[in-house]
């Protein structure tokens, strides 16, 4: 949000001097919860680290102990703690029947008013109606969207016109390095079946 406003600020013809009281929210020290601690999870929670960050998780299967205590994360068996106690929320988990919705005013009642909620999974995973309304009404502080339900929003959706808010077009992997990798992983994954070989990347394992 800050980082958009900025910007926006620094380029603007209107602009004279930079307000030294327009302050954002500090990122070391703060309690980041991580919703799905899978292989990105993970990496995020590696990351995260690095700011020293307190690092909670809820995950529907915990982590081995040395796995946590190499990113200092703890684990919240219940999803609500999680959200009781996180000043920033990320959201990374597969769309399933399970996780439609999975964040819904319910959920973002349970949240800090000084949170903030970051979703890179899959839009569908938050309930938009419940979030512009949370949003509106300063229920959490501000939201981070890199996917949303659908892609593009109808260029009059409610969302696109809160300054708390910032959306990007699903380009958390849109990197040339990232896309040659995906590739050379399914062309790897490919050469197994044919060969009769283990899949390296097996979705659904047997």
């Amino acid at each position: 949000m800050y980082l958009h406003a900025g910007c926006q600020i620094a380029v603007s013809p209107d602009t004279k001097y930079f307000a030294v009281d327009w302050l954002g929210v500090e990122v070391t020290r703060a309690t980041l919860g991580i919703i799905g601690m899978g292989s990105i999870g993970y990496k995020v929670a590696q990351r995260a680290r690095a700011f020293n960050m307190r690092i909670l998780y809820h995950n529907r299967n915990r982590r081995r102990k040395e796995e946590e205590e190499a990113v200092g994360a703890h684990y919240c068996a219940k999803m609500e703690d999680l959200l009781q106690q996180s000043d920033f929320v990320m959201l990374v988990v597969n769309l399933t029947p399970e996780t439609h919705k999975l964040i819904g005013k319910k959920e973002l009642g349970l949240m800090k008013p000084t949170a903030t909620l970051i979703n890179i999974s899959r839009g569908a995973v938050i309930d938009q109606d419940a979030l512009v309304e949370a949003l509106q009404n300063k229920v959490i502080r501000a939201a981070a969207l890199d996917v949303t339900y659908p892609e593009p929003l109808p260029r009059d959706h409610p969302l696109l016109n809160l300054n708390n808010v910032i959306i990007t077009p699903h380009i958390g992997t849109a990197t040339v390095q990232a896309i040659h990798m995906m590739a050379e992983e399914a062309i790897a994954n490919i050469l197994a079946v044919l060969n009769g070989q283990p899949i390296p990347s097996e979705v659904f394992p047997k």
